[in-house]
């Protein structure tokens, strides 16, 4: 989510910290220059000028509408299994959903009501202990419900909004809102819905099956993710997969699994996946991406997609 008006922020940093101090009242921390490299999977990025956790839905409400008052983009950051933080870092507030007010997975019948912070490997799990069908595929997606919302996140020819009922989310002015699946339009690794919206979370219906096949699903589906894909860091996927080929056999085919720039490298297990080999910059991944993306639509006239999530001062670029 990036939230915000245009209007520059006049408070000092000091004031400022003070102001979104004041918002919050149950415990949540401001925090001012923070790295946010140790953050994502990719270790890679600058810092993010101001930093919280919210420790309830109340005070990121209110932090949220305090960011809107004062000019302050927002921007939520989940897990950071599917971002790239610029070098230059983050403007604004970056909020992390990751306290357990956050992380619920309440089952109800043949639905789980699961928190943005609930990570997709767990909601998985508890749909097998209750011997629901259909949410297999998420056990071996590395984020939580809200990231997963965001992008509609999927694997093994299946997508989250494919399980999703409804989806519950709060606006830039701190609002809450519950809408039906029916009602939000979703694409192929998008929902346009929550790219100004933070994902509070959603209930996913599942059909009944036993638990030997939801398991023997499952482990299908973690040794066919687990060999293709690198165990060193990165951000899973970069590219959507463009029409008529996937972006991975297509980066294998353009002979660039191997590629470096300085501490970045395409994976040579899997073509659309750019790992860091220990000292990369996120510099050094965008260059990387930039090369694919140039040869692809060179050399085959495909113009690549980023699906991995650029965030930073310089966002609009891709």
């Amino acid at each position: 989510m990036s939230a915000g008006v245009a209007e520059p922020v006049s408070p000092a940093r000091g004031g400022l910290k003070s102001l979104l101090e004041a918002a919050v009242a149950d415990g949540t921390v401001i925090q001012q220059n923070v790295s946010l490299a140790e953050l994502t999977t990719l270790r890679v990025g600058g810092q993010a000028d101001w930093f919280a956790e919210p420790q309830s839905q109340a005070d990121l409400s209110a932090l949220v509408s305090a960011c809107r008052e004062h000019g302050l983009p927002v921007t939520a950051l989940g897990l950071g299994s599917n971002f790239l933080v610029l070098d230059s870092g983050v403007r604004g507030v970056t909020v992390r959903l990751s306290a357990g007010v956050f992380a619920g997975i309440e089952a109800d019948g043949s639905r789980l009501n699961c928190g943005a912070a609930a990570r997709m490997k767990k909601v998985a799990a508890e749909a097998r202990r209750c011997r629901l069908a259909g949410m297999e595929f998420l056990e071996g997606i590395p984020g939580s419900v809200g990231g997963g919302l965001r992008m509609n996140a999927g694997a093994m020819g299946s997508e989250l909004f494919d399980v999703v009922e409804t989806v519950r989310f709060m606006d830039p002015a701190g609002e809450v809102f519950e809408m039906s699946a029916e009602s939000i339009e979703s694409t192929y690794r998008s929902c346009p819905l929550l790219k100004n919206q933070i994902a509070l979370g959603a209930v996913l219906k599942g059909e009944p099956d036993t638990g030997e096949a939801i398991a023997a699903r499952m482990a299908e589906y973690s040794q066919k993710r687990w060999g293709s894909q690198p165990k060193a860091r990165s951000a899973g996927c970069i590219f959507k997969n463009p029409e008529g080929i996937p972006a991975g056999k297509l980066v294998d085919e353009l002979g660039l699994k191997g590629a470096t720039e300085g501490g970045a490298m395409v994976s040579q297990e899997h073509g659309n996946f750019i790992v860091n080999n220990g000292d990369a910059t996120a510099g050094d991944i965008l260059r990387l991406i930039d090369r694919i993306r140039e040869r692809a639509l060179g050399e085959r006239g495909i113009e690549l997609q980023t699906e991995v999530q650029i965030i930073g001062r310089e966002d609009g670029r891709v």
